[in-house]
């Protein structure tokens, strides 16, 4: 097993557990609230993980790197805020489903940005594991995709499919944004790299959204502080599983790299399983085929 694929299982893995634990401050804080305790609370341990790496000594800044990741910061901020509205203006399923296109986006923005390959077998393992996601994301049926949602008075296509449409793109561009800035320093093992891009990241979307919560939600700032007990263990996880996530993109194109971390709705499915005792219909059964054939075809 290359390298890159076994550092995406684990980013992957940890993603899930982060995002079981974060489920459980929705009843205590906003969305965006709950939202902002993945980068507020991963602070600190990615400032101690890249201080380790390169022993207190960061080297080989470029423009070219702060360009990159405030660009994909912000995009991902934008993506999540659009996922969010994609479910209350919309179709669960619907948002979804299209922001799963994330990882055929990322392989696009990848040729023309950064001239990441991308040859059949991405093309057919990305195209494969797509349709298998889409069949896990929900109940999905064509008359959705025109559904009125309470943000389509007028009718005409689901509002949820533009905007699920705009996550994917906002995830897409960070993706390439983070690993285009990881390529971008000048100094540096991969590790190193991806470490020094994690904790800018962090550090500028912990600033930005913090701005926005200060201004738009007065005291929701104050509230995250008193979940710190929970929270501190979202921000631990969640940083160990962009370090993978970024180290895996510097050594591997965004797009393919995305598209073999769909693995992680294979574990929601069996934390699904395992701790709700659900059952698995028909349509998952082919969605997790799919979804191991596509990766399957990727590596």
């Amino acid at each position: 097993m290359e390298l890159w694929i076994a550092i995406t299982l684990v980013a992957a893995f940890m993603q899930n557990l982060r995002s079981v634990l974060q489920k459980r401050l929705t009843g205590k804080l906003s969305v965006n609230g709950a939202a902002y305790v993945r980068f507020l609370y991963a602070v600190p341990f990615a400032w101690a993980y890249a201080l380790w790496l390169w022993e207190g000594q960061f080297s080989g800044l470029t423009v070219e790197f702060f360009v990159y990741v405030s660009v994909a910061a912000v995009a991902q901020i934008f993506a999540t805020a659009a996922l969010l509205a994609s479910f209350t203006r919309g179709n669960f399923a619907v948002g979804t489903a299209f922001s799963k296109t994330e990882a055929a986006q990322a392989a696009l923005f990848g040729l023309f940005i950064l001239g990441d390959d991308v040859d059949a077998w991405v093309a057919a393992g990305i195209g494969v594991s797509l349709v298998g996601v889409v069949l896990l994301s929900g109940n999905l049926r064509v008359k959705d995709l025109f559904n009125r949602g309470s943000g389509n008075v007028n009718g005409g296509a689901n509002p949820a499919v533009l905007l699920g449409m705009l996550a994917a793109a906002g995830f897409a561009i960070s993706a390439v944004g983070f690993r285009g800035a990881s390529l971008g320093l000048a100094d540096g093992t991969y590790v190193q790299r991806a470490g020094l891009t994690l904790v800018v990241a962090v550090t500028l979307q912990t600033l930005f959204m913090g701005l926005y919560l200060k201004l738009r939600e007065p005291g929701q700032i104050q509230r995250v502080l008193t979940q710190w007990r929970a929270a501190v263990w979202v921000g631990a996880i969640g940083m160990i599983a962009s370090a993978g996530w970024f180290t895996a993109m510097t050594l591997q194109s965004a797009g393919v790299v995305r598209a073999v971390g769909q693995v992680e709705l294979l574990f929601t499915m069996i934390t699904s399983i395992w701790i709700l005792k659900e059952k698995l219909q028909a349509r998952e059964v082919l969605g997790i085929a799919l979804v191991l054939t596509g990766i399957w075809l990727l590596i």
